[in-house]
């Protein structure tokens, strides 16, 4: 696949101070990417500079194989062919929602703009909104007009800036996977950035999560939840907790917990002090178990329980378990902990 977006050791600092630390990541042709972190991270002063809004001091940004930031040089915004949404959307509140589709259309005839702006709207289901104004839409539906504007001209590369932010969480992930499916259909290679992991995954082909103005991982949601390079990720994706544990061979690990182990090398030498990350579908309720966790919190998420468990001494657990034999507040339990696979840092 042919890259899109290219940024190498792409370093920002605004009033002097570092924002933005050797990023290089890349971005094929129709991918959709996401940069996803806390707030404060750099993830949209990244975006803010691949847009071209922001000068790197270090590095380059290419869009295809141009550089279009360095430096020493910026090619202008409105010649990188690239759209944007904002996170409050920006619309035109004196202009129709067919009029703000068609914002960007202007080198386009009459009948082509009304042709584009019908095929938009009913790709996004707002075709019957298309004579309204803005501040009669949904915070929904104005996310969609937001889209439909900046995609309207056909971008070669669009970027989203936390463009869910502002719904409830319930709308956040369906939206996300019916505007991927726009995405799709357009074959339009996108940048979004989020602090939601959920929103991330339910959207993004790759993922990079960022910490400090660096960033940490980039990759495949399935591989940054089950191969974190980093206690941060495997922290920030996902639920689990960090086990502590002393390493027995190359695939097994002394724990509060027990031995855990399986097949994977986890390559730190026996005897080595280690932390391991156990994720909630690891901890299972096991009536032929002899070790046993005290239920001390429960959160109820419709079809499961989310478990806080308590073994001896100070260490606890996630446990995920159906809803249908709910498990009483102090009660103790048999677990097991069953991990896929070993997931081990070093003590620090």
């Amino acid at each position: 696949m042919t890259n899109l977006l290219e940024l190498k050791n792409l370093s920002v600092s605004l009033d002097n101070t570092p924002i933005v630390q050797e990023v290089s990541l890349s971005l094929a042709e129709g991918q959709i990417g996401c940069l996803l972190g806390p707030s404060g991270c750099g993830k949209t002063t990244l975006l803010r500079t691949i847009a071209g809004f922001l000068k790197p001091n270090e590095g380059q940004v290419y869009i295809g194989n141009k550089v279009v930031s360095d430096a020493n040089s910026m090619e202008p915004v409105e010649r990188r062919q690239v759209g944007m949404v904002f996170q409050d959307y920006a619309l035109f509140p004196h202009l129709s929602i067919a009029e703000n589709i068609a914002f960007g259309l202007n080198k386009s005839s009459s009948k082509e703009q009304k042709i584009r702006v019908n095929q938009l709207a009913e790709l996004l289901d707002i075709a019957p909104f298309l004579k309204t104004y803005p501040h009669k839409l949904s915070g929904g539906q104005q996310q969609r007009v937001a889209l439909a504007r900046a995609i309207a001209p056909s971008p070669r590369l669009l970027l989203l800036d936390e463009p869910f932010a502002s719904l409830d969480v319930v709308l956040r992930e369906q939206i996300a996977r019916e505007i991927r499916q726009v995405l799709q259909h357009e074959g339009i290679t996108t940048m979004l950035v989020s602090h939601n992991q959920h929103e991330a995954f339910a959207m993004a082909d790759i993922i990079g999560v960022m910490g400090g103005g660096r960033l940490l991982q980039w990759g495949e949601a399935f591989n940054l939840y089950h191969n974190p390079n980093s206690p941060y990720v495997a922290d920030f994706v996902g639920e689990g907790v960090m086990l502590k544990g002393t390493v027995i061979n190359e695939n097994s690990v002394e724990t509060n917990a027990g031995t855990l182990s399986n097949g994977s090398n986890h390559g730190l030498a026996p005897g080595e002090t280690v932390r391991i990350l156990v994720r909630p579908e690891d901890v299972i309720v096991d009536e032929s178990s002899t070790l046993k966790a005290k239920v001390v919190e429960r959160v109820f998420r419709g079809a499961n329980f989310l478990y806080v468990l308590s073994l001896e001494g100070s260490d606890q657990l996630l446990s995920l378990e159906t809803s249908n034999c709910p498990q009483p507040l102090g009660s103790h339990i048999p677990i097991s902990v069953q991990p896929s696979r070993l997931i081990v840092f070093p003590s620090t």
